[in-house]
């Protein structure tokens, strides 16, 4: 019954955004200006998540020097970077489902306008430029996508010392994590880096398409 539902609401979502689509252009605002538009806001949002995971990988620097303490306030700290960290990285993948919505709508434009030429070298050349901007355009999703790959594990391991902190709030049940959040923090540093390079990408192809 729900894969009953979710299909005419992949529909309808493709419809509103084809709808949205053609009056933006009937206004001036083509797919192209779309495209660099949500790249801008993918690359913000993954600026935003950069920092959220920054301030939590802070967090959880104390918690591997704990040595004395509220377990109570810690563990409330713990918990708000989390929630924080999830809501972050569920932005980042809205924004890039974004951006991957228009491109794919722009290049099936582009495809089906460069056969309506009728000049060679024209043809030539848009069918480079095509080529050209796919290839720039695959290069900063793959990008991407690799970073938002690297969010996952973050936040699950997370979650996992959120819920154990949660039923163990004692010195004991810190020192025990100790290990844990060592590793979380390697992993985080990782996901940073991969951040930067994602967002570097994103820089690069605005800058391209200007």
């Amino acid at each position: 019954m729900r894969a009953i539902l979710v299909i005419p609401l992949v529909l309808l979502i493709a419809a509103c955004q084809s709808a949205y689509y053609e009056a933006a252009e009937q206004v001036g605002y083509h797919k192209r200006d779309i495209l660099v538009d949500r790249v801008e806001s993918s690359r913000d949002a993954q600026q935003d998540a950069e920092e959220q995971f920054q301030d939590a990988l802070e967090q959880l620097s104390e918690l591997t020097d704990f040595d004395g303490g509220d377990l109570e306030d810690i563990y409330e700290e713990v918990a708000d970077e989390y929630e924080s960290s999830l809501e972050a990285a569920e932005e980042v993948t809205e924004q890039i489902n974004a951006v991957e919505h228009v491109a794919k709508s722009l290049f099936a434009e582009w495809e089906e306008e460069i056969n309506q030429y009728s000049n060679a070298r024209l043809k030539s050349e848009s069918q480079a430029k095509l080529r050209e901007t796919r290839s720039r355009y695959n290069g900063m999703m793959t990008a991407m996508r690799k970073s938002e790959a690297k969010m996952d594990p973050v936040l699950r391991a997370m979650n996992d010392n959120v819920l154990y902190l949660k039923h163990n709030l004692n010195a004991k049940a810190v020192a025990s994590l100790q290990v844990e959040f060592s590793r979380i923090e390697q992993d985080i540093k990782v996901l940073i880096v991969e951040m930067r390079k994602s967002i570097a990408s994103s820089d690069a192809f605005i800058a391209s398409m200007k």
